[in-house]
C-alpha cells in the first residue's frame, strides 16, 4: 500500500470521527486535527490489541466483542489525545456509528489482500 493511500484512509477516518461527533452525544472532538490524530491513535492501538489477542478479539472484526472492543479503543484515545471528550455510553454509540459508516464506506478494500485472497 502507498503512503498516499495510508494518507488518504487517515483522513477519511478522521472525516467520519467528525461525523460522528456532530452525530452521537457523549463523543465531542475539537477540530479536524485532532480527529486525524485520534484516527492515529485509534489505527495503533487496534493493531496493538490484534498482535496481542489476536484477530478474534480485534476491533475491526465482526461481531459484539470487536464492537466492544472498538468502543473501549475509542474510550482510551480521549486519554491520549487531547480535545476529544467520550462518555462510555459515547463510546458505545460511536463504535456502533462507525460501525454502521464502515457498511458504505469500507476502511480495508480489495487492495489489502494478497493476490491469494489472505490478509
Amino acid at each position: 500500500m502507498t503512503i498516499i493511500r495510508h494518507i488518504i484512509r487517515f483522513v477519511v477516518a478522521a472525516l467520519v470521527l467528525m461525523l460522528v461527533g456532530f452525530l452521537v452525544p457523549g463523543f465531542e472532538i475539537a477540530s479536524f486535527w485532532t480527529a486525524l490524530l485520534a484516527a492515529l491513535v485509534i489505527a495503533v492501538i487496534g493493531w496493538a490489541v490484534e498482535a496481542v489477542f489476536g484477530d478474534r478479539i480485534s476491533p475491526y472484526n465482526r461481531g459484539i466483542v470487536g464492537f466492544l472492543v472498538s468502543a473501549v479503543v475509542i474510550y482510551l484515545t480521549q486519554f491520549i489525545v487531547g480535545g476529544i471528550r467520550v462518555t462510555i455510553l459515547g463510546a458505545l454509540l460511536a463504535s456502533l456509528v462507525i460501525g454502521i459508516i464502515d457498511l458504505f464506506i469500507p476502511i480495508k478494500g480489495k487492495m489489502d489482500f494478497t493476490p491469494n485472497g489472505q490478509r
